[in-house]
């Protein structure tokens, strides 16, 4: 078995937002037809638009340059100042978007522990729901989920729960969908079945989907609207655009199914490592295109640098995020798992 990579690139397993422009996107790229998006008068962002929409069955779609500013439009669109989000206290939006909505709309997070799968308890999401016309309390206002999290799947049947709990209480329901498609094709249903129950979702274009750049943020027209000013004002406005929608339309029509492979070489991925010595790896928690290895902490540095020595890179916390993508093959997943073995081996003799 080979122990370097199979192209001239590393192996890198830190993120799906490392992946490279396909051919066909940068000939899209190239011939894109092209305006002015600030004046809506760009056709490649609006045809993109109107497919991001499309696809998760809402009214409107706007494209933005980056997840974390699609999620924070979101949280401005849907929220005034001084009102609260519910969220969980390990998800993207509250821990790793710099403290956006409270930075610049003044909007307070009411993180709840996220659940092992992902979801939130709806009792505990329900308990912590401020009681209303009480101006001692924050308002609630929004409910926040995560699909996926952390590679795992939000089951539909506890979706259509949390719209109900939601509606209960008057709460709008924003979903960071930035790897959604990931979920619904593990799930094997369009991806409007899971935006749904959603009032708007915000989806990644530049991981799993291989895009270059953006996200689209989708919703109602009214909400898209809000969220259109919002970007303006905190600089996400983009000029000819279309030359990275263009890009985006190809992942849309090209790479959707294909997540599937991602899926498998992480399965692939996870069996491989799984009972080597000084690691542990549940197996079930791998659902879709992430692997989390939990190495004994003498080993952790050693073994960065034995991988990257060989060209492979891993994420420096631990557990270690290994996740596949659109750039990693099966055979490349095969490198990996022989430089594991040979490192743990040589380790534990």
């Amino acid at each position: 078995m080979s122990s370097t990579p199979s192209n001239s690139r590393p192996i890198d397993l830190r993120s799906d937002t490392v992946t490279r422009a396909t051919a066909a996107m940068r000939r899209a790229m190239a011939e894109a037809e092209v305006g002015d998006d600030v004046y809506g008068e760009d056709p490649s962002v609006n045809r993109l638009e109107a497919m991001a929409a499309e696809r998760l069955g809402k009214q409107a779609a706007m494209f933005a340059p980056s997840g974390t500013q699609s999620n924070l439009l979101a949280l401005l669109a849907h929220c005034e100042r001084g009102d609260e989000y519910i969220v969980g206290q390990m998800a993207h939006t509250y821990r790793w978007e710099g403290g956006g909505a409270a930075v610049l709309g003044s909007i307070q997070p009411q993180p709840i522990e996220m659940q092992s799968d992902g979801s939130l308890d709806l009792d505990r999401v329900q308990a912590a729901i401020k009681p209303a016309n009480d101006s001692h309390y924050a308002r609630s206002r929004l409910l926040c989920l995560e699909n996926t999290w952390q590679g795992r799947v939000l089951p539909l049947d506890y979706l259509q729960r949390a719209r109900s709990l939601a509606d209960e209480h008057g709460l709008g329901m924003h979903l960071d969908g930035a790897r959604v498609f990931n979920a619904a094709v593990k799930l094997g249903v369009p991806v409007d079945r899971i935006a749904q129950p959603f009032d708007s979702v915000s989806v990644c274009l530049s991981k799993g989907l291989g895009a270059p750049v953006g996200s689209v943020l989708c919703g109602d027209t009214a909400l898209i609207e809000r969220a259109r000013r919002w970007r303006k004002v905190t600089g996400g406005g983009m000029r000819q655009a279309g030359h990275l929608a263009a890009a985006a339309m190809v992942a849309l029509e090209q790479h959707v199914e294909r997540l599937a492979d991602d899926h498998a070489n992480a399965r692939r991925l996870a069996e491989g490592l799984h009972g080597l010595p000084g690691i542990d790896i549940d197996l079930e928690s791998v659902q879709t295109n992430m692997v989390f290895v939990d190495v004994a902490e003498p080993l952790r540095a050693p073994l960065r640098d034995h991988l990257k020595a060989r060209d492979i890179l891993i994420s420096a916390r631990n557990p270690a995020r290994l996740v596949t993508h659109l750039d990693i093959s099966a055979a490349d997943i095969d490198i990996v798992i022989d430089s594991f073995r040979s490192f743990l081996s040589a380790a534990s003799a």
